[in-house]
């Protein structure tokens, strides 16, 4: 089953951002460093191929360091110019800064040229809802100047941000694509929250991190919740894992909703661990079959 939550805010930003990329010198596209393939917009691939592009892996605090490697590596391969932020911790900006620098160089030369003064440079910030734009734009102007929140669908409209220096910032919704019909992309935006917690039932979410949690973070997984061995059947674990944190109804039945919502919650707060749900050796799998 598809998952279609594409709000009318989202179209409009869309088309919005169509109509001023004239404007704009240079795109960085965010995305959650736990999800690089799941948490990119084919839609905002296809939307101004003949500018440059920087792709920011965000929260890069959250993600396992080895896998967040891996995918830089793989961007590169692919020329495709990526950077690991973590825009809380203003980690990654300097790079950023110097990469945006460098590819709009050829702007500013040729205006130098023509003796004229060249204007800040203008960046259009792109994403997918809850991958940190408006945390990146107030890390880049070293001022609040966006809105922000652990929560998708924060921002509405588009809006410029000066930062008294070298650039004009452009943030912008986060924008989806109109039907997330991948079972695995609805779970890994599900779990670490780009789309509403009401679109899917906690528990199915839970259960799938869980599952993969299981198999690619063993150790980090038994040790948050105090489980000596894995069971061949993971719903097993899973309940042991909700009674250990005392997720329990009355007359002491196991309470796997509420275990379910703590599991997610501990997960988008790095309380596990640093994990990613996407290795790029799963991704050049997937197209080697295409």
């Amino acid at each position: 089953m598809s998952v279609n939550w594409f709000p009318g805010h989202m179209a409009k930003a869309l088309r919005e951002m169509k109509t001023i990329l004239g404007q704009v010198d240079l795109i960085i596209e965010t995305c959650d460093a736990r999800i690089p393939r799941s948490s990119r917009n084919p839609e905002l691939k296809r939307l101004a191929p003949q500018k440059p592009l920087i792709l920011v892996l965000n929260k890069a605090d959250l993600s396992d360091p080895a896998v967040t490697k891996a995918w830089l590596e793989y961007y590169k391969e692919k020329h495709v110019h990526a950077i690991a932020c973590d825009s809380i911790r203003r980690t990654g900006l300097n790079q950023l800064n110097q990469l945006a620098l460098s590819l709009t160089r050829e702007k500013i030369d040729q205006a130098a040229a023509r003796g004229r003064r060249f204007r800040p440079i203008r960046l259009l910030v792109a994403g997918i809802p809850n991958t940190g734009k408006s945390t990146l734009i107030n890390a880049f102007s070293k001022r609040k100047a966006a809105k922000t929140a652990d929560k998708p669908g924060l921002t509405r409209q588009l809006s410029w941000t000066r930062t008294g220096g070298q650039f004009e910032l452009l943030d912008s919704p986060g924008v989806l694509w109109p039907k997330i019909e991948s079972d695995v992309d609805q779970w890994h935006l599900a779990t670490t929250g780009a789309i509403r917690d009401d679109l899917l039932a906690t528990e199915e979410i839970a259960f799938s991190l869980w599952k993969q949690l299981l198999e690619q973070y063993p150790d980090a997984t038994l040790a948050r919740y105090q489980i000596d061995t894995i069971d061949e059947d993971p719903i097993i674990s899973f309940e042991q894992a909700a009674r250990n944190r005392g997720c329990l109804k009355a007359g002491g039945t196991v309470d796997l909703n509420r275990f379910s919502s703590v599991l997610i919650d501990e997960f988008r707060g790095g309380q596990i661990g640093r994990i990613s749900l996407e290795s790029p050796v799963l991704q050049i799998k997937s197209e080697k079959n295409r």
